[in-house]
């Protein structure tokens, strides 16, 4: 079946992976916007409610926490997201679900609504099923239970690992000696920038803020994480110091070559712009963006070598404009 309604699709689990809680077992799916989500069918099933078609069911839930009966433990957003189910693709069928959080509410409020003798007669299966699933649910997690069920929290242990392996890549044990690392013309280019007297590295005292531009245009841009597990390996003291300086924890054989090339790719984009800040960040946003951070896109017009084209007159535009600037005749009304 073909995605054109560009819905979302299940990218860890299918109609075979479940979780299992008693005699209950409700497929499962992980979701390429990263929602946790939980079969329809078997959804009402394990609660005890009949199917139908999925039309049918879409209804009959939502009229069951629509009800009088149960409406009072529902928030009104929880009631929403269930009159409107999560329709997604499933290795080619379209699918329908519900997002585990919002069930697990629905539970939670079924639960309440048993326990003080609301239900119906001929609805107290409900209830006592519900209670079956929230005991699960709060002792283990259902998010955690969904992970374990489809295997993506494998997925998220092997990226853990990854990033544990580049990191040690980039960041040493021990710190080591110090040996110096940013180039004169790092400083220099910022204190044009920031319109400071430059009068050589030895004899400029560089303002503090300088250490926060140098973790921003740097260290957040290496490698996701390697700003954090800098702060971590080298906290700041008591005297709101830094006993070493981060370079000196960078492994000499990635780390360091890699901040000596993205140092690089810095000063020349502040040659580039010019040595003007607003230009300057804009640039190294685009080149260089934050690990975690939304991509800034660069605009023509934010862009200092734009020059919008200068369009001539046309031969009409000319006759036209002469043409109006002709004064009115006296007497003429407008």
């Amino acid at each position: 079946m073909k995605n054109e309604n560009k819905l979302p699709i299940a990218i860890y689990g299918s109609n075979e992976t479940s979780i299992e809680i008693g005699d209950f077992k409700i497929p499962c799916y992980v979701l390429d916007n990263g929602q946790r989500v939980l079969s329809q069918s078997g959804m009402l099933k394990a609660l005890g409610m009949a199917r139908g078609s999925s039309k049918v069911s879409s209804d009959r839930l939502a009229g069951f926490v629509a009800g009088n009966r149960i409406k009072e433990f529902i928030s009104n957003d929880i009631a929403a997201a269930i009159e409107t189910p999560i329709r997604f693709i499933n290795r080619g069928p379209e699918s329908i679900g519900y997002e585990a959080t919002i069930l697990q509410q629905v539970v939670r409020g079924v639960v309440k609504a048993f326990l003080q003798g609301k239900l119906q007669k001929q609805q107290e299966h409900i209830g006592r099923n519900a209670e079956i699933l929230d005991d699960a649910f709060s002792k283990v997690g259902l998010i955690a239970l969904i992970d374990e069920a489809t295997g993506y929290q494998n997925a998220i242990e092997r990226a853990k690992d990854e990033l544990q392996q580049l990191l040690s890549k980039f960041l040493l044990q021990e710190h080591a000696k110090w040996i110096k690392t940013f180039p004169d013309e790092f400083f220099e280019m910022i204190f044009k920038m920031k319109s400071w007297t430059w009068m050589g590295i030895a004899k400029s005292k560089k303002p503090q803020v300088i250490g926060h531009y140098i973790n921003d245009l740097i260290y957040s841009r290496l490698a996701p994480k390697v700003l954090d597990e800098l702060r971590d390996k080298n906290p700041v003291m008591p005297s709101g110091a830094r006993k070493t300086k981060h370079h000196q924890w960078l492994t000499p054989d990635f780390g360091n070559p890699k901040l000596k090339e993205h140092l690089s790719g810095i000063l020349a984009l502040g040659r580039a712009s010019g040595y003007n800040w607003s230009v300057f960040m804009r640039m190294v946003n685009k080149s260089y963006p934050k690990f975690g951070h939304t991509i800034e896109l660069l605009f023509p017009n934010d862009d200092p070598f734009y020059e919008p084209k200068k369009i001539e007159p046309t031969k009409f535009n000319k006759e036209l404009k002469g043409l109006l600037s002709v004064p009115k005749p006296k007497g003429s009304r407008e």
